[in-house]
């Protein structure tokens, strides 16, 4: 292994590897943990032994007993006699079908890799990103604990209802008041109940867990109890009477007997029934119209299963708030019907209607995920999860379907449709079908709803606590903590008032809807998370459970989606408006968190695609904008040299199309390579600073000119490649010693134009605004030669941002004296007119004059200096030649005396060969002086800014007579300028007649834009073209050199 020995800290043995997954034990995460750290407290922690719940014990039960809840023993004959069997099947069906896709979804997530304790906050937001997990853990908790204050509802319902009506605080004997003084009195005993069930889950867990076996064994029981009912109803039907007058059902809470009148000895008395219709309990008294009009009947509220009841429950009977409860049997009509609402009629409560019922029922399909929120306990999770689970909703899948249809088999319509069993002396009315006593489901469901709302009290809290500590949302952090052994208190006390607001509404059916619409979010992205991951094909996704299929998750996640909308659509539009807030805001505000999510590999497929159809054809003119590559120089500290042209390039662009932002450092990568991440830091911070938004390429190259070669023609991918490059004046070209770089401006200039890319040079880059917005002035437009548009696109893209918004836009074109200046001002307006952009217009005459001595002089100064930079190239590059042959000779010779011993000759031979390089290295010294002597004035005032009076100033300077190439009288060098390149002179003079009239014009514009010159063919004139650029720009503050792809970037056609 001795190839290997330099990597083994990086990458150890496959041995030690596997010895650590051996010894890796899945500790719970969960409660038992912090029930050890209860008993433990101050003492050495236990060691946690590996988890050893099976299938059954860790996952069936608690999904069986998480799923038979409070809408079954409290709501379920409801809506099986509203809806009736058919639409009760469908909707059961409905609910059921979205579960059981779902948890097929969640088993190939859950049995893809270890899932920690977390459950289903985990599995998705290691699916789907943090921005996704959060938003829908945050609605999971809140479905939690909206599901916390719907049990204590259900509890609270019971005990007032149908144990301990008495016990009511708020009481009253207006009929119509009943329901305002109920809901009262559920919101006073629920937040009771609330308080205490809070004080349980904060004093110790352990003892939650404990009596969740005898919450388990209390649905279990009442679920017997049903069916064992249901058996007995074949043989010998419960005695549970309805009294019927006409065909509108009564309460039979104040009358014993179902008869208007009796018989006691002879003698016809009135019941308690009729002092309920009429004034008095008189025979004569003024009665009701319609207890006038119709007898009234008792029948069997449970008939039995064999009765043939079934086929009059089939169809449903919806209605509003306050409509009767009604038999279809025939009955003589009232003509007052304003006084029923008065009368111990059995009415609605709540105006009825499919989607509601969609609603109230399916939190009674929710806890599909204990099993997996409880995979730390598990012994083989991968194993536990999908079979118990997909068993688990089997079984309460046929549980809900056989109860739609037996009671609708058993119990008389009437009583079904009579909500809080008023008709059958406040019974609950899946109580008065049950054997052998209706409390056996009164308790059952009593002992059920508190362990319910317990242990959603125990597990909404943890789950904050799990996100909190994710450190995505940064506003939750504060509920991360708890006490010493990790309760989460302070979630605790969040979830308590959050629940507190559900109990506020104090209405079973109000709020059911709300958490089926974070419980539906919730699926619905688990569903598209194992659509996502099958689909993307990801190299990582290889569950152990293989039946499942991306065309089933989708399924389920639009199943999901309609059921949504079907239950409450404002409902739906308020969870997904909460979603998505929560999801901008860990986007914006979040911790940057890396989980290998499909969202980004859904991303990087999309990009792919697209950036495969972008290359299939260029974009149209309509759709052109400038895709930059700004090149950044960098100082010795990697840090960025003009970071104003980043707030230029934000400017710019606008946050829209591609910005590569790249730099060269010299060198190799395998030594640069510290340096060369630096630098990427720091752009990007630099970037981050001025809100630029893009790429960042740095590349480590053996020169200067070759990095940025690649940078031109190798930044970007297939259709998003740049178009255009900016990049900052070199100032200091004439002060560096370096002739590089001037050389590398200009081939990079070369280049851009070769690769038929835009080029932008901005001059006096440091002055450019920032973030400030300018009050007022002008962008200036020269426009002199037809680049394609540039010049009329930039200064249109410019001024959408806030920073140049309030300037205006001045298009400046030059006449020759051939021109028609008026002719050509109306053309310019008018092609501003079809092109849509609001500019002043002005044509400026430049009319061709003489060359002045100024420019002359100029260009004298300018190939003087070119001619002399050249022979100090040359005579640099032959010093070195010669003393490197010196050196070379002298080694050779010290070699050969080596070789024969002769230290003492070797070593004066060394001297006098180092003398005679000294020699002629101070020769060549000499010589190179003397040049410098002669072109002593030129370079010196090379440095100046020439003007008309520094001119003549220089005419009254005396000269050594040795200076022949320094500046003289101007008659006197008549001659001197007859010997100049022709070609020079007119280009020094375009560029000094072309700067006047621009400074005349453009001296106070917040930024000039001018059309960029090519670089000359012939290489050796660099130097020149530089000068000329120079001369052009002289004294303007903020400009941009504008140089044309050889495209047309702009149309006047939609």
């Amino acid at each position: 292994m001795a190839l290997f020995e330099e990597e083994m800290d990086s990458n150890p043995m496959v041995s030690s590897l596997l010895n650590k997954l051996a010894n890796y034990t899945n500790l719970t995460q969960g409660v038992r943990e912090h029930e050890e750290a209860d008993e433990d407290e101050g003492a050495k922690k236990k060691t946690v032994k590996s988890p050893q719940m099976g299938t059954f014990i860790g996952v069936y039960l608690p999904c069986l007993q998480n799923i038979l809840g409070v809408i079954l023993f409290l709501r379920m004959t409801w809506i099986v006699g509203t809806a009736g069997i058919l639409e009760a099947f469908i909707i059961v069906s409905m609910c059921c079908s979205c579960t059981m896709l779902t948890a097929i979804s969640m088993s190939a997530i859950a049995t893809n890799g270890v899932v920690p304790a977390g459950g289903s906050y985990y599995m998705i937001s290691r699916s789907l990103g943090p921005e996704f997990g959060g938003a829908v853990g945050l609605c999971f908790y809140l479905g939690t604990t909206f599901a916390g204050a719907m049990y204590i509802l259900g509890t609270i319902e019971i005990l007032l209802t149908y144990i301990v009506p008495s016990a009511a605080i708020f009481k009253t004997e207006d009929k119509a008041q009943e329901a305002a003084a109920m809901l009262n009195n559920m919101r006073v005993y629920g937040t009771g109940c609330l308080t205490l069930m809070a004080l349980v889950v904060f004093v110790g867990v352990k003892y939650v867990n404990k009596l969740a076996l005898v919450f388990l064994a209390c649905v279990v029981l009442s679920i017997l109890a049903i069916y064992a009912g249901v058996i007995k109803t074949i043989f010998e039907p419960p005695v549970f009477p309805v009294c019927l007058l006409g065909n509108r059902t009564l309460q039979n809470h104040n009358f014993d007997k179902c008869m208007k009148t009796e018989d006691l000895e002879n003698l016809t008395v009135t019941t308690k029934l009729w002092s309920l219709f009429c004034e008095g309990p008189e025979l004569n008294a003024t009665c009701n119209e319609y207890f006038m009009l119709n007898n009234v009947t008792e029948i069997q509220g449970i008939p039995g299963l064999t009765s043939g009841v079934i086929s009059e429950n089939m169809w449903g009977s919806y209605g509003p708030a306050g409509m009767l409860v009604e038999k279809d049997v025939p009955s003589e009509p009232a003509g007052d019907p304003t006084q029923d609402k008065y009368l111990p009629y059995v009415v609605n409560d709540i105006t009825t209607f499919f989607t509601l019922l969609v609603g109230i029922y399916f939190p009674s399909v929710t806890g599909i995920m204990a099993g997996s929120n409880r995979s730390g306990d598990l012994r083989d999770a991968q194993k536990s999860i999908p079979i118990g689970t997909i068993l688990a909703i089997a079984t309460t899948t046929i549980i809900y379907l056989s109860c739609v249809v037996l009671f609708g088999a058993c119990i008389e319509g009437v009583v079904l449709r009579d909500k809080f069993g008023d008709s059958v002396k406040g019974n609950l009315v899946i109580g008065t079908l049950s054997w052998p006593s209706p409390w056996v489901i009164v308790i059952g469901s009593f002992f059920s709803c508190c362990g319910a709302g317990l242990q959603s009290l125990t597990g909404a809290p943890r789950l904050l606590q799990a996100i909190a500590r994710d450190g995505i949302v940064p506003f939750l952090e504060v509920f991360g903590h708890g006490k010493a052994n990790g309760e989460p208190t302070w979630a605790l006390l969040l979830t308590a008032l959050i629940c507190e607001s559900g109990i506020l509404i104090a209405s079973l059916d109000a709020v059911a809807p709300i958490l089926s619409m974070f419980f539906l979010m919730c699926y619905l992205f688990v569903n598209l998370a194992c659509a996502l991951q099958t689909l993307l094909r990801t190299p990582n996704w290889r569950p152990r459970f293989k039946y499942y299929h991306w065309a089933l998750s989708f399924l389920g996640m639009s199943l999901c989606l309609a059921l949504m909308f079907i239950s409450s659509w404002y409902y739906a539009l308020v969870a997904m408006m909460i979603a998505g807030c929560i999801y901008k805001y860990i986007e914006y505000r979040g911790a940057e968190k890396e989980w290998g999510d499909g969202i980004r590999g859904l991303s990087l497929n999309a990009a792919r695609y697209a950036l495969i159809r972008l290359e299939e054809s260029p974009p149209h003119t309509k759709n052109w904008r400038p895709q930059l590559l700004v090149l950044l120089n960098l100082d010795s500290e990697m840090s960025v040299k003009h970071p104003r042209l980043l707030s230029f390039t934000t400017q710019l662009k606008a946050g829209k199309g591609l910005t590569i932002v790249g730099s060269v450092l010299e060198g190799t990568y395998l030594t640069r390579e510290g340096q060369a991440k630096k630098a990427e830091q720091n752009i990007k911070s630099a970037m981050s600073a001025e809100k630029t938004k893009g790429f960042c390429h740095v590349v480590v190259s053996s020169n200067l000119r070759d990095g940025l070669s690649h940078l031109i023609q190798s930044a970007g991918l297939g259709g998003m490649k740049h178009n255009s490059v900016l990049m900052a004046w070199p100032s200091n070209w004439r002060q560096s010693s370096d002739p590089l770089t001037c050389r590398n401006f200009i081939e990079t200039v070369r280049e851009t134009t070769a690769a038929h890319q835009a080029l932008l040079v901005a001059k006096n880059v440091d002055t450019f605004p920032q973030q400030d917005r300018l009050s007022e002035g002008t962008i200036d437009v020269w426009w002199i030669v037809h680049d394609g548009g540039m010049l009329m696109l930039l200064p249109f893209l410019l001024r959408q941002h806030k920073v140049w918004r309030k300037c205006k836009m001045r298009i400046f074109t030059v006449a020759q004296m051939d021109d028609n200046s008026i002719q050509m001002k109306k053309d310019l307006q008018m092609f501003l007119y079809h092109l849509r952009l609001n500019a002043e217009v002005e044509v400026v005459e430049m009319h061709e004059s003489d060359i002045s001595a100024f420019t002359y002089e100029k260009t004298l100064v300018m190939e003087q200096r070119s001619q002399m930079l050249k022979q100090m190239q040359l005579s640099r590059t032959e010093r070195e030649r010669e003393i490197q042959s010196i050196t070379d000779e002298s080694r050779s010779s010290i070699r050969r005396k080596n070789q024969s011993g002769d230290h003492s000759s070797n070593t004066q031979i060394e001297d006098e060969r180092t003398d005679q390089a000294q020699l002629i290295h101070d020769r060549n010294t000499a010589s190179h002086a003397v040049h410098n002597d002669k072109g002593d004035a030129a370079p010196e005032r090379v440095h100046m800014t020439w003007t008309k009076e520094k001119l003549f100033s220089e005419r009254s300077r005396g000269r050594e007579p040795s200076a022949s190439v320094a500046v003289r009288d101007l008659f006197n060098m008549k001659p001197e300028w007859e010997s100049l390149n022709q070609c020079n002179v007119r280009c020094m003079h375009t560029a000094v007649k072309l700067n006047e009239v621009v400074v005349n014009k453009s001296q106070g514009a917040q930024l000039v834009l001018l059309n960029m010159p090519g670089p000359p063919k012939n290489r050796g004139g660099d130097e020149n073209y530089m000068e000329f650029l120079e001369v052009m720009m002289e004294g303007l503050n903020r400009v941009l050199l504008v140089r044309g792809g050889g495209r047309e970037v702009i149309t006047i056609y939609s």
